[in-house]
């Protein structure tokens, strides 16, 4: 077996054992208080951890999401931050889906474990420049999301601020493409797709959940993203 298909293997076996702790991590983030004149509860999550067949679903799609960071990202430092980023962004990606919210006690650490890491890969490979682009990757997903919310606040929720940043940092020190390509990619897919599930009754047309696009648009930015600005670039 050469190194490459051995890494994807270990990168994949990785991220389906931890996929199988994504219930207990959303069984285990606190609930918010009710907000003021909300008429509906949201779903607890509880009842969302324990919904039928989650863990196996987790499971697998972390599975996938470390076959294509394996295959592109390889026996690399990044792998560092990735791999742990993988099991908590499906599991905001559930809870998000489910009850609309990015909640800041998953957000918040997050946050801290992304930023630690970052700079451990780039202390073990004296990459300064991929360090200098990750802190521009947070300002420049951060700082656009939170101008969108600025304009715009009952089009965004401010979670979605808060992961921008984190995708900002994982994605920028991979790369420029994977950043810009990443960051597009999550709006596209989310104006297209959220479109389409609001024709088909799937999600509401004014309230459907836009973390799950923004970390599959990231997953797709982090698959293509250097090829793709390779050939803008080069026409």
């Amino acid at each position: 077996m050469t190194e490459a298909p051995a890494s994807l293997f270990l990168v994949m076996a990785a991220c389906c054992a931890l996929g199988l702790l994504v219930p207990d991590l959303v069984r285990r983030v606190p609930e918010p208080a009710p907000e003021p004149g909300e008429l509906l509860p949201k779903e607890t999550y509880a009842a969302v951890a324990a919904r039928p067949g989650l863990a196996a679903k987790a499971a697998l799609a972390a599975a996938l999401a470390g076959a294509v960071i394996g295959a592109v990202v390889g026996p690399q430092w990044p792998l560092l931050y990735l791999v742990p980023l993988v099991p908590i962004c499906v599991a905001l990606a559930v809870i998000d889906w489910r009850t609309r919210l990015l909640p800041t006690t998953v957000i918040a650490p997050t946050y801290v474990l992304t930023v630690v890491l970052v700079l451990a890969a780039a202390a073990l490979t004296g990459d300064v420049d991929a360090l200098l682009r990750a802190g521009w990757g947070w300002l420049i997903a951060g700082g656009s999301f939170f101008l969108l919310w600025f304009v715009h606040p009952s089009g965004l929720g401010y979670g979605d601020v808060r992961l921008s940043g984190i995708l900002g940092i994982a994605l920028g020190y991979l790369g420029w493409g994977e950043l810009l390509v990443g960051l597009y990619a999550g709006f596209l897919l989310g104006g297209v797709g959220g479109g389409v599930l609001s024709l088909l009754r799937v999600v509401e047309r004014r309230a459907f959940p836009f973390g799950p696009f923004m970390l599959v648009g990231a997953l797709a930015g982090i698959a293509v993203g250097e090829p793709v600005l390779r050939s803008l670039v080069e026409g």
